[in-house]
């Protein structure tokens, strides 16, 4: 059990140091040696648990992104509410946790692998779609709104939102831009009765 909860602990600095090197450098300038100065491992434990910088650089995506998702938890009953309490978790993930921002890049660099990486997109549509079809269902959307379109429009714009952040503010400005996102996308997608009824700035989680 000791054995194996150091390999565990090694492999999370591993990724850890991964991911704050991808998010410096992206994914062409990193190197291995520099995420294993960084993790503070041995070579041969770094090559145990990821036998090349793609195999890494994929796990910082999965656990960067999937994981964080699988485990964030709505606190709205409202669909449409729950899409927007979404974006500012997100928000905050990528100003606070270095594994979200390191996959971020690397997902946006995805043609720098191999194999294209799509399922990280793929993933945050599929999510939003399906809240989409539960606010369409509970009466809270316009009639008739597309909601492919509109989960790929979501989508696209938190993805451009946060780069232009990245760049003009280092993100310090990524909470305000989502607020006026919702500020002006949400009249055109969301019935008068619902719209009363969201909060378009950022909730604060209750304190348990």
């Amino acid at each position: 059990m000791a054995r194996q909860a150091r390999a565990l602990a090694t492999r999370q600095a591993v990724l850890l140091a991964a991911a704050e090197v991808f998010d410096e450098r992206g994914y062409a300038a990193a190197t291995m040696s520099d995420i294993l100065e960084r993790a503070g491992v041995t070579k041969g434990a770094l090559y145990f648990h990821f036998r090349s910088k793609e195999e890494l650089a994929l796990a910082v995506i999965l656990e960067g992104q999937s994981a964080w998702l699988a485990t964030w938890e709505p606190s709205s009953d409202s669909p449409m509410q729950t899409v927007i309490d979404l974006s500012y978790a997100f928000a905050r993930a990528l100003q606070d946790d270095v594994l979200v921002r390191g996959s971020i890049r690397l997902t946006i660099e995805h043609g720098s692998f191999t194999q294209p990486q799509v399922a990280a997109y793929q993933g945050w549509s599929d999510a939003t779609r399906e809240l989409l079809e539960r606010a369409q269902e509970a009466g809270e959307l316009h009639p008739g709104i597309d909601l492919r379109g509109a989960a790929l429009v979501m989508q696209g714009a938190v993805t451009g939102i946060q780069l232009s952040s990245q760049v003009l503010t280092d993100r310090q400005d990524l909470i305000e831009r989502i607020a006026d996102l919702w500020t002006l996308l949400l009249p055109g997608l969301v019935q008068p009765h619902a719209l009363a009824r969201l909060s378009v700035v950022e909730r604060v989680p209750a304190v348990s």
